[in-house]
């Protein structure tokens, strides 16, 4: 069904360091029909910590058969969008119409970006020039462009993709929003209101149709940070201390668009945005180990399909 309720989990970062425990995640969630594998991406944030996007969704279109394998979010504006093109139609032709390309600007850690030679200040720009080269050449087609930083001259990514591979914008921003107006085919929404997901969706909707832009189906969705345990005392530690240490920020700052507790606890937080409108959750889970979050997201999905909507 087209408005069925999706839910795909995030591979725990420790697993890529195992490829036997790899192997048996995405074999468990695929038999317990997990919809989407998703990863995220950082090159050297926060003191150092990141993990390759494309590299991890590689790992995970070779090891599976039926699952979606999504970055949720590569931070494009750190690459050149012709070998990031090329590395995503490679990816697309392991799992053809699999793959989803979810990309984002980051920038909580300004440091990440000169790390990289990139100056911060310019990354939205960056954002704004390297989408629609992307996707123009995953498209097949010769792109000859000349911008503020990229210059390119008949360059072609051929093969291109057998399936079209979604483009999905991740942020808050309105910039963000625009960027899926005019070049994405959804928007991930994170640490949002359902009421500002549900008016960043019509937002999108108004600003597409006044570029002449006609989607036929967005794909927009949730990102979501949760915990999952026998009750919200038990699960709230992990999630916490997982965020801390990767944003080294107070939990309390995320804390309430983070649910946690059992796979009620967590649907019942999440019902709102699906009575917004929402119809795709990618679930960040805390430490509940693999078998917990894959446990934990079908239940959720679960839930979530059962209750009624616009109650």
């Amino acid at each position: 069904m087209d408005d069925e309720i999706t839910v795909g989990v995030r591979v725990p970062h420790e697993l890529f360091h195992d490829a036997a425990a790899l192997r048996d995640f995405v074999a468990d969630a695929e038999e317990a029909g997990i919809d989407r594998l998703f990863v995220g991406d950082h090159v050297t944030f926060k003191g150092g910590q990141g993990f390759d996007g494309l590299l991890h969704a590689t790992a995970l279109a070779a090891l599976s058969t039926r699952v979606t394998v999504q970055t949720a979010v590569y931070l494009l504006p750190l690459r050149h969008p012709v070998p990031v093109a090329r590395q995503v139609a490679s990816l697309a032709g392991l799992a053809p119409g699999r793959v989803v390309f979810g990309v984002g600007v980051g920038g909580e850690d300004p440091a990440e970006y000169r790390a990289c030679g990139v100056d911060p200040a310019t990354r939205g720009r960056r954002m704004d020039e390297a989408i629609p080269l992307v996707r123009a050449l995953l498209g097949g087609a010769e792109v000859s462009a000349s911008g503020e930083f990229f210059t390119l001259d008949d360059v072609s990514v051929r093969p291109a993709p057998e399936v079209a591979v979604p483009i999905m914008v991740g942020g808050r921003s309105d910039a963000a929003l625009r960027r899926t107006a005019e070049h994405g085919d959804g928007w991930l929404g994170l640490w949002t209101t359902p009421e500002r997901y549900a008016a960043s969706c019509a937002r999108i909707a108004e600003l597409a149709s006044a570029r002449g832009r006609q989607v036929k189906r967005w794909g927009h969705g949730m990102h979501v940070w949760c915990g999952f345990g026998d009750s919200p005392g038990e699960a709230r530690p992990g999630l916490a201390t997982m965020m801390e240490r990767l944003y080294r920020t107070p939990f309390e700052k995320f804390e309430r668009y983070s649910p946690y507790g059992t796979p009620e606890d967590v649907a019942a937080a999440l019902l709102p945005y699906v009575r917004a409108g929402c119809r795709s959750f990618n679930l960040i889970t805390g430490d509940a180990g693999a078998q917990a979050t894959i446990e934990g997201a079908v239940a959720v999905r679960t839930l979530l399909r059962k209750a009624p909507s616009d109650s």
